[in-house]
């Protein structure tokens, strides 16, 4: 049986899949910052900061894959975003190199790609658009490991996560909605799927209003359970309650595409 690592078991994603993933990866190990608040006595859980590569290393001794959600999860000031998601994913994918782990399946963002306009459909092969500090590095994550697949030899895989939960919150996240259950399955194709070189997936439900092509994904396997629409009344009500924005209801990225915009808001940037 695989040892399987998990970084970030005490964020909100980590927090569901440490109830999801021990029935398939028994041996999983967690490791945060900071300890779960719930943690069991049955979790084996290390401490580690994905800023020191000594302590990434002790924890990815023995270890045959890697789910790497940890990091800094949203929007902040750069020096916060550098030491977790970019110093940290380097980290994270040399430490991998060095203690021979096979594969890593690593948590990129739909905010990497979300300066496209929602009315635009785009696959994983697009150029980048990041619409924040954070969708910045989630590029470089994502251009990280492709460098450690095609030099190293390790299997990567990179989920373009849109708005995980148990339903979508809004108009917005009836697109880019992902069911926890579904997350799951493509970890599986990530740690286990034969063919897996370099792939970018969207981490994606199935959304009859999605904006993105993840036809890649149900290449190798993947059947999402979640179906957005079955919560579109929720969502819909959710939305009346939202104060209309010309910028982050333009695109894809949403909010964070808002964050801290001084361009000219009549003259939005549409791919040729």
């Amino acid at each position: 049986m695989p040892r399987i690592l998990m970084t970030g078991a005490s964020g909100g994603i980590g927090t569901r899949l440490r109830q999801l993933l021990p029935p398939i990866y028994p041996d999983l190990l967690l490791s945060d910052l900071t300890p779960p608040a719930n943690l069991s006595s049955k979790e084996n859980f290390r401490q580690a900061d994905l800023a020191d590569l000594a302590a990434v290393e002790a924890i990815c001794e023995g270890v045959d894959g890697i789910l790497h959600f940890g990091g800094f999860s949203v929007e902040g000031p750069w020096d916060a975003i550098l030491q977790a998601n970019i110093i940290g994913t380097y980290n994270l994918f040399e430490a991998a190199r060095k203690k021979g782990v096979k594969r890593v399946v690593f948590a990129s963002s739909n905010h990497a790609v979300g300066f496209y306009p929602r009315h635009t459909k785009i696959g994983p092969d697009v150029t980048a658009r990041p619409d924040s500090r954070y969708g910045v590095s989630k590029v470089f994550g994502e251009a990280v490991g492709a460098l450690y697949a095609d030099k190293h030899g390790l299997g990567v895989t990179c989920l373009r996560i849109g708005n995980f939960g148990d339903e979508p919150l809004d108009q917005r996240r009836l697109s880019i909605w992902l069911k926890p259950e579904d997350l799951v399955q493509l970890c599986e194709i990530g740690l286990e799927h034969p063919d897996i070189h370099f792939e970018v997936l969207y981490g994606a439900s199935y959304n009859e209003r999605a904006w993105w092509d993840n036809s890649r994904a149900y290449q190798l396997g993947y059947r999402p359970v979640g179906k957005a629409e079955d919560h579109r009344e929720h969502a819909m009500a959710e939305q009346a309650r939202l104060k209309p924005d010309p910028v982050s209801d333009f695109y894809q990225g949403g909010a964070f595409c808002g964050i801290e915009f001084d361009g000219d808001a009549g003259r939005v940037w549409e791919p040729k």
